[in-house]
């Protein structure tokens, strides 16, 4: 008999150690590039996801490689899900030439057209035309590419928000609309930002469905999104997703977080997605904790090497700042 959590995606047991390696990776990925900064080798600013693994992980791995995202400055970890290579990622952070935008785009710019990243955003709600462009194309080319636009709570304020969500819906478009809900943007919490209790309410005004999940639970995730992507590649239109999580740290490296309780904040370590995951994989016997602490220890070695071949690349020059600026003219 295959062996699985419940979820309506299908997934058994080898998908769940998957999802679970994939966390810990884009956990450990976020941690060594902390620490990398701290020591002052990649410079500039960076925005960490630790403590929202499961939203990335959990709807990622539902993605076919011909499916798009487009995602937001904290988004290593959508990026580390959809199939980039992080080796390629920490040289786009050292600004090394072999990095996946040759290191010009640093931490806030990575992109990866081969595996379906349409990029990452500096622009808070920038994202939102990019996805939605892309999933009018999927829809004109008559494909079942569906495109998952994730985003912060923030940028729910934008105009940019508000002309996808119509566009998407009134053209019934195959776009899911993921927004990460952090609790705050920047040091402003989402209660103070918005009238409503919920987010998600918002796609309701639009004409289109929207609902709000636990987003540290990895099977609320899954399912979740499993559900708007069938519809998607239906024909059925669009859907938002709010993801309710937490940020562990601040809003950039150089945020102290004091717009915050110590309260709040261990209220909400008590949920990390990770525990939580491990919580059921232990007591549906999917895995021990010998198979645990192995998985997570096999993560860390991964980033570790990416970092060491990262390090080892060629530095990006100032000849290179004329490269890539202009499309090749077609002979």
């Amino acid at each position: 008999m295959k062996r699985g959590l419940p979820n309506r995606a299908g997934l058994e047991q080898e998908d769940f150690e998957k999802i679970y390696r994939t966390m810990w990776e884009i956990r450990y990925f976020d941690e060594q590039v902390e620490e990398l900064f701290a020591a002052g080798k990649i410079h500039g600013t960076t925005h960490l996801s630790i403590g929202q693994e499961a939203t990335a992980a959990g709807s990622g791995y539902l993605l076919k490689p011909t499916d798009y995202i487009t995602t937001t400055h904290r988004g290593h970890g959508n990026t580390i899900a959809k199939g980039t290579d992080m080796a390629a990622m920490m040289g786009e952070l050292f600004g090394k030439k072999g990095g996946t935008n040759q290191g010009k785009g640093g931490s806030m710019h990575i992109a990866d057209n081969k595996n379906g990243n349409l990029g990452s955003n500096g622009i808070v709600g920038g994202g939102y035309p990019i996805a939605v462009g892309a999933a009018l194309t999927a829809h004109m080319q008559k494909t079942d590419h569906v495109v998952v636009c994730y985003a912060g709570d923030g940028s729910t304020n934008e105009g940019s928000f508000h002309e996808a969500l119509n566009l998407a819906a009134i053209w019934q478009l195959p776009v899911i609309f993921f927004i990460e809900n952090n609790q705050y943007g920047m040091s402003s919490a989402i209660h103070q930002m918005t009238a409503i209790s919920h987010l998600s309410k918002r796609a309701e005004s639009y004409g289109f469905e929207g609902k709000t999940i636990d987003g540290n639970n990895w099977l609320e995730v899954i399912d979740a999104t499993h559900g708007a992507i069938e519809k998607a590649r239906k024909g059925e239109g669009p859907t938002l997703i709010e993801a309710m999580t937490y940020r562990f740290r601040g809003h950039s490296k150089s945020d102290q977080r004091e717009y915050r309780t110590k309260e709040e904040e261990t209220a909400w370590y008590a949920k990390d997605p990770i525990i939580v995951a491990e919580q059921q994989l232990l007591a549906a016997n999917l895995a021990t904790q010998p198979d645990l602490n192995k998985w997570k220890q096999e993560s860390l070695l991964k980033v570790q090497q990416a970092i060491q071949i990262a390090e080892q690349m060629e530095d990006a020059s100032l000849a290179d700042l004329e490269t890539n600026v202009y499309a090749d003219e077609e002979e």
